[in-house]
């Protein structure tokens, strides 16, 4: 059984998805596992990581629209004290998720023909996200 990890660092460009398949990928053919497992986490409560179709962008920013309206930045949140947009970025992390899982099957990430993986950006600015990658497998 082999374990590797690693920190892969993302800039974002503000609100919206940005994928991030292909350095994972690459990371995981590095480790020379054929089977095993894929665990990603975020290390951030106001952008979130998700699993979507990679093909046509108009999903990624009907996503991001839905997102906006769901919380807007500016609306009547308690919590303010790192800006307008920071309470509606941790509202919508709580709805996606911090981590996720995907095997490896022959050496490859089991991603279905349209799917790719995205650190979903919730602030109104670019930032560097970190994710950590572990994988477990032989």
């Amino acid at each position: 059984m082999t374990q590797a990890s690693h920190i892969l660092t993302v800039r974002t460009n503000g609100p919206g998805l940005t994928e991030i398949t292909s350095p994972v990928a690459a990371w995981c053919a590095d480790q020379g596992v054929n089977a095993g497992l894929l665990t990603l986490f975020i290390r951030h409560t106001s952008a979130s990581l998700v699993i979507q179709e990679n093909a046509d962008p108009d999903v990624l920013a009907d996503l991001n629209d839905f997102f906006a309206r769901l919380a807007p930045a500016g609306g009547a949140y308690r919590h303010s004290a790192e800006g307008p947009d920071d309470m509606p970025a941790h509202i919508k992390a709580a709805l996606t998720a911090a981590h996720l899982s995907i095997p490896l099957i022959d050496g490859h990430l089991s991603l279905g023909t349209w799917q790719g993986i995205y650190v979903f950006e919730h602030r109104t600015r670019g930032h560097d996200r970190q994710v950590a990658l572990h994988l477990m497998g032989s």
